[in-house]
């Protein structure tokens, strides 16, 4: 019950955390300048002309009623048409958001590829050259935005060795193939950048739990280093690692509107870029809603690990 009762505390905070996104991006995205109805019409419209349009898409009513009409439809599926492709803003987001789910989840399949291992062995050998080096190579990943990571293999991988083409998409249901061949470059940048955070967090964490007294037992008892380390630190330091890796999912996919650009890559990012640059407000605000809610859902399935996995979280503050 204590589970029940925490999962139902955490879907209450979505609710509230997803009622404050709507407001705040209905408020951002209607203060933009420049009119909707002459961007339509273009800029011989007269006044007689741009007035019916607003009538009609119900711009000319004040901001809250155009605020409760976007909710409802909303909660009924319904984001409005797109000014720019002028085809249903669900249909558009759609079809490109599977590309950006499938670069997001490579590039954090990458990124737990490289910062578990190296996390371990920097702690297992604390303050060594292997530590160091661990510790530079986070760093420079830190300190290198993920647009930069691109680029840089982009000149590398593409350009000098022509190993990989330099943008594009393929996909996975037409030609496999052709298809991680177009997307190993930019899942393999983005996972690079994003390598440092669950490094740090992972051999932070492991040296916590190789200095508990349980663990000088367990090698009391005669079990083997590899035992030590991955069945008993390695699980136990898994619970913030967890929470770290859901974080960076949250990011990557926030990461894949500059990198869709930069790679050609027409997912969500790309159609979130295109609609700031052509002020499509319903695609734009579908595109902030989506991204927000992959943030949200990410962190709150690590958050239900965390509770499932630490009964001091779902029973904390009722004991």
């Amino acid at each position: 019950m204590a589970f029940v009762s925490y999962l139902i505390k955490r879907l209450g905070f979505m609710g509230i955390t997803l009622f404050l996104i709507t407001v705040i991006t209905f408020v951002l995205t209607n203060i933009l300048p420049g009119n909707v109805a002459l961007m339509i019409l273009g800029p011989n419209a007269t006044e007689e002309s741009i007035a019916q349009l607003e009538a009609q898409m119900g711009l000319d009513q004040p901001l809250y009623l155009q605020y409760f009409d976007w909710v409802f439809g909303l909660i009924q599926g319904d984001m409005g048409t797109s000014l720019r492709y002028n085809s249903p803003v669900v249909d558009e987001i759609g079809l490109r958001l599977p590309r950006s789910l499938l670069l997001a989840i490579s590039a954090t399949i990458v990124s737990v590829s490289l910062s578990i291992p190296l996390g371990v062995i920097a702690a297992v050998k604390k303050n060594s050259p292997t530590d160091l080096t661990a510790s530079m190579i986070a760093f420079v990943g830190l300190s290198l935005p993920i647009f930069l990571w691109g680029i840089v293999f982009i000149y590398v991988f593409a350009l000098n060795l022509g190993a990989f083409p330099t943008r594009g998409y393929v996909s996975p249901l037409e030609d496999p193939l052709a298809a991680a061949h177009h997307l190993i470059l930019p899942a393999s940048a983005m996972g690079i950048a994003l390598t440092a955070y669950i490094m740090r967090m992972t051999r932070s964490s492991m040296i916590d739990e190789l200095s508990e007294d349980y663990i000088a037992f367990a090698r009391a008892k005669g079990l083997e280093q590899r035992a030590v380390v991955v069945r008993h630190a390695l699980l136990n330091a898994s619970i913030p690692i967890v929470t770290v890796i859901a974080f960076q999912f949250s990011t990557a996919f926030g990461g894949v509107v500059v990198l869709e650009e930069v790679f050609s890559w027409p997912g969500i990012g790309q159609l979130t870029l295109t609609a700031i640059e052509n002020r499509d407000i319903p695609l734009l605000q579908g595109c902030i809603i989506v991204i927000a809610m992959i943030f949200m859902v990410s962190n709150f399935l690590a958050d239900m690990f965390y509770a499932y996995v630490d009964p001091r979280i779902r029973y904390g503050g009722e004991e």
